[in-house]
């Protein structure tokens, strides 16, 4: 009878757990993104310069469709190029009838912003900075309430066109357009 109740009681933590843990892996390619060069996304503005050129040096927004509109040349592609390929990009449109050899400069003048959500003191959309972690971005968001989970948070990340989320450590770094969710502790 003894055994039955220490059987029972067992099998009853187990369930518990496994059915407390919603715990998914992180995804590989949410830490080999890190590595690689940015890409440029929706929300990004981006300064570019054409040497000798003053009429076309100016600041861009990538639109909702990922495109950037550039005088002369119309719409660019610029939804998951790097600095360096759109640089390309815009060169190869004005040598097409506009100037002769176009020298493009392109530096990213504000990223895309996060959002914070959850157990935080102010949930809302912030600013990226390049050096942003996790923690970092908690405490802009006015820092962890009471029943908040500091260990890890939940985010979900746009890699490659698909949306991913995986929990990471408060000490991961952060991309711009991620999406932190600060969860509920148990107890």
């Amino acid at each position: 009878m003894k055994s039955n109740a220490s059987l029972f009681r067992a099998l009853l933590a187990l369930s518990l757990l496994t059915g407390c843990s919603s715990y998914r892996p992180t995804p590989a390619a949410f830490h080999e993104v890190l590595d690689q060069p940015y890409r440029l996304g929706a929300g990004d503005r981006v300064r570019v310069t054409v040497f000798e050129q003053d009429g076309l040096t100016n600041t861009y927004s990538v639109d909702q469709s990922g495109y950037l509109s550039f005088p002369l040349v119309g719409s660019v592609p610029a939804r998951g190029h790097t600095a360096q390929q759109l640089e390309k990009e815009i060169a190869d449109k004005l040598r097409q009838g506009y100037l002769r050899d176009p020298d493009v400069s392109v530096e990213i003048d504000r990223y895309r912003p996060i959002f914070v959500m959850g157990e935080v003191g102010a949930a809302g959309q912030y600013s990226y900075v390049p050096g942003l972690t996790v923690q970092k971005a908690v405490a802009i968001a006015g820092g962890f309430t009471p029943r908040a989970n500091q260990g890890s948070v939940d985010i979900t990340r746009d890699i490659n066109g698909k949306v991913m989320t995986g929990r990471v450590l408060t000490s991961d770094p952060l991309l711009p357009g991620d999406t932190i969710y600060v969860r509920e502790r148990l107890f």
